[in-house]
This record gives structure tokens, C-alpha cells and sequence, in this order.
């Protein structure tokens, strides 16, 4: 049961964050291209990871015309267009505008908003936080000053089930029964565990009237109906302790001691009522991510080789109602139909259908040529090992660019050719036996 899941530390610190920022956020996004080796590289912010079959087709031609023929998907559910030409960013702007990609052109890079894939689709958990996403993006769209969020700030917004709750965000909803009397971060659970990859009938599961906002290690509870309105409200807390704090911080984490975001205050300016959570009750709980195959009756999820997929293989995801990217590096397919049949033609795509595949959890960063900064070609050294277990991520330097949270196999180059596996030396040669062995002793 997940309410008595313990909380599972980061097994490595995150290495890429500063106390004290000396400079603005340069992180890339639509408009804002980032020259790399191989090109300039886009970052699109897709909101709950949702596009329509319009945007599917509208990404895959631009992967085509203006890229490498590749969309790269993050640890946050985004979509990256890589190998793109210097002077083709108002193409670029043009074809995402028209698909609906970019709501607004001076805060397109503020709108990370991670949710719980699945919801709605399986009977496990609130539907509701795919309502929240879209509510929150048009909040902080609407408003001047969430423009100067950094591009690296975080809502994470939790249907109850726990997948994404772990995620790291700087602001975090979890959706919670009426009587939130299971402990946090539970909205619905099943009566058993579902086996990996089954099919779920949707069961009726009660409108959560409820949620639990989380910021900096501490918790409120507030009317499901002001949980997006209350995460608005929690992010201008936090910009308001930055400027006061001094430090150029961009995330909750990196404020200083004593410069904790006043979110009651914020909560109480805008007019939302709150219950302060007590501190047993404010560690989030965290659940298991999703795992490749049937959700429901009438939609199925997939992973990426790597984490990339091809446009041809972003195309053979439709027809559907919706794609939801995933922060796994995956897609949820809402209304694939008979699910058996498509994900044997998804398969057949090379795209990975099933939990039981080594490749499942193994992920990469852009590695050589793409990157100037890597010391190999990550990409084709990676090896699943022989079995399925923790996930893999191969770095190719050691600032371990797109690493899962929580536990991972932690695989990154070194100068002399060779790869360090959770710190230990390893030849390349090596690396199945070493990557086998790290998934499923730990």
C-alpha cells in the first residue's frame, strides 16, 4: 500500500545546483534556442506533458524540416528538437504557434508542470490533477510577474497515486480523499496491487474535494476546487523570499536558512483557505512510476529507446485522443483502442511495450557528438544489462545532465575511455555485467 511506502532519499545530491546564483537562468525553450555541438537545441514545455494529435504531427515535421529527425523527451515531461539551424527560430515560433505550443511567448519557459499520467484512465487516483495542469498553466500565463520564474522551477501535480510526488518540485499538489484520513499522498488506492503492465477497469473513484500543497518540507491542505489557484500562490511566496534572500536562487532548495517562502501568508492574500498540515504528515510518499503496457480499457503506455524517439515513431503513436509525455521518457496513449493490437504494432516501431524489457528505466544523456562538454558517445555505449531492475542512467560527464530522481544506477564517462558504475572503474567491454549487476544488488 502506498501510505506505507517509506519516502526514498536521493541517492545521489543534486550536483548541478549552486547555493548562490551569480548569473540570470540561461535554461533553453521555444524562442530561447541553446547553440550545441550539434546544433541549436529547443526545449518545449508541454504542461501535464499533453499534446493533441494536431501537435503530435506538428512536432514530428519539425523534428523533420528544422531538426535531426528526433524528439528528445526530459525528465519533466518536455519535448527537446535538436540539430536545429541557426536562423530557423522564427520558423520554428511560427509552426509551434500555430499548433497551440506557445500560449505565451514571454513565459513559455515557466510552464513545467509534471502530473500524474495515467489519471483518469486506469480508476486509480483523481482524474482531477489533468484539470489542475491546465488550470495552472493559464494562472501563470495570465500573470506578468511569473515570467521571472526560473526556467528550472518545478509544480508537480499528483493524482494521489504517488508516481510523480518524488519528482523534486518546488511546488507540489497531491490530490487527497474528503477525509484525508490515510495519510499523505494517497487519493484512492486499489484493494490489491496490480500486476505490472495489466489492463485496469476504471472504477468510480469520488471528485477529491481536497489536496495537499507541498513546499519546502512543509504542507498545507486546501479545497480541491483553489489547488491550482494555491500552487500560483505558492510560487509568488517563493519569488518574494528570492528577492529577499538575496542569492539569485531558482529553485525552493536553494534559499538560504531562515528564508523559507511565507506560503500561509500568500495563501491567505489570495483568499484561499488552508489547513497547515502537522510535520509527521508533510513527507511526501512515493510510488513506483509507471510501467509500460495496457491502462484501461482504451489506452496504453510506451517508453523511449533512450529516451528519443524518431518522427515516425512520434507518428505511429497516433491515432489517439491525447499523448501524454511522460517524465520517464514514455507515452501514455489516451484512446489507443484495443490495446494488445496496437502495442504489438507500437513494438514493431521499436519502442518498448513491455515492464519485463531490460531497456525499460534506462535513460541517457545527449552524449558525444551533440554535446562539447561529453567525454563519450553515451548513446552507444549504453547497455540495459541483462535484466530488468533499478534505472539506468549514463552520463557522459559528470554533471549527469537529465538523471531520474530518487535511486538510480549511476553510469558516467571518464577521460581515459572508461565509465565509473555507481563510482566503481569499469571498462567499456564491461559495462553489461557491471550495469546487471548494479541494477539488482541495491
Amino acid at each position: 500500500m502506498l501510505a506505507a511506502m517509506p519516502p526514498t532519499p536521493p541517492s545521489t545530491p543534486e550536483r548541478d545546483e549552486a547555493r548562490k546564483r551569480d548569473r540570470g537562468d540561461a535554461c533553453p525553450g521555444a524562442l530561447r534556442l541553446h547553440a550545441a555541438d550539434d546544433g541549436r537545441l529547443a526545449r518545449l514545455r508541454l504542461p501535464a506533458g499533453r499534446l493533441t494529435a494536431h501537435q503530435v504531427e506538428t512536432l514530428a515535421a519539425a523534428a523533420e524540416t528544422l531538426g535531426d529527425g528526433r524528439i528528445s523527451l526530459t525528465s519533466r515531461g518536455n519535448a527537446e528538437l535538436r540539430g536545429l539551424a541557426e536562423e530557423c527560430g522564427a520558423e520554428l515560433a511560427a509552426l509551434l504557434a500555430e499548433a497551440g505550443l506557445l500560449p505565451s511567448p514571454t513565459h513559455e519557459r515557466v510552464r513545467n508542470i509534471v502530473a500524474s499520467p495515467a489519471a483518469g484512465l486506469d480508476g486509480l487516483g483523481g482524474p482531477e490533477v489533468q484539470l489542475w495542469a491546465r488550470e495552472l498553466d493559464a494562472l501563470l500565463c495570465a500573470e506578468p510577474w511569473a515570467a521571472a520564474l526560473s526556467g528550472r522551477f518545478l509544480f508537480v501535480l499528483d493524482d494521489g497515486r504517488a508516481d510523480v510526488a518524488g519528482l523534486g518540485g518546488d511546488v507540489t499538489l497531491v490530490a487527497v480523499e474528503p477525509s484525508a484520513a490515510r495519510g499523505p499522498g494517497v487519493a484512492q488506492e486499489p484493494s490489491t496491487a496490480p500486476e505490472p503492465g495489466a489492463a485496469q477497469e476504471p472504477s468510480v473513484t469520488p471528485k477529491p474535494s481536497a489536496a495537499r500543497l507541498y513546499v519546502g518540507g512543509r504542507a498545507w491542505r486546501v479545497a480541491g476546487a483553489d489547488a491550482p489557484r494555491a500552487a500560483l500562490a505558492a510560487a509568488e511566496a517563493f519569488l518574494d523570499a528570492a528577492r529577499t534572500a538575496g542569492t539569485g536562487a531558482w529553485r525552493v532548495r536553494e534559499l538560504p536558512e531562515g528564508c523559507a517562502p511565507d506560503v500561509a501568508g500568500a495563501l491567505d492574500r489570495a483568499g484561499i483557505a488552508a489547513e497547515p498540515v502537522t510535520a509527521a504528515d508533510s513527507l511526501l510518499v512515493y510510488g513506483p512510476p509507471l510501467t509500460p503496457g495496457p491502462l484501461g480499457p482504451t489506452s496504453l503506455y510506451v517508453l523511449a529507446p533512450l529516451g528519443r524517439l524518431t518522427a515516425a515513431q512520434l507518428r505511429a503513436l497516433l491515432p489517439a485522443e491525447e499523448v501524454r509525455l511522460t517524465p520517464w521518457r514514455g507515452a501514455v496513449v489516451v484512446g489507443a483502442g484495443p490495446s494488445e493490437d496496437r502495442l504489438a504494432a507500437l513494438d514493431s516501431h521499436g519502442l518498448i511495450t513491455h515492464p519485463v524489457s531490460p531497456w525499460a528505466g534506462v535513460s541517457a544523456c545527449t552524449g558525444r557528438p551533440g554535446c562539447a562538454k561529453s567525454l563519450a558517445d553515451v548513446r552507444a555505449d549504453a547497455a540495459p544489462g541483462s535484466t530488468r531492475g533499478l534505472p539506468v542512467h549514463y552520463s557522459g560527464c559528470e554533471r549527469r545532465c537529465g538523471h531520474p530522481h530518487g535511486t538510480w544506477v549511476d553510469v558516467v564517462a571518464t577521460a581515459d575511455g572508461a565509465y565509473l558504475v555507481d563510482g566503481a572503474p569499469t571498462p567499456r567491454t564491461a559495462l553489461p555485467d557491471a550495469v546487471t549487476t548494479a541494477r539488482t544488488t541495491r
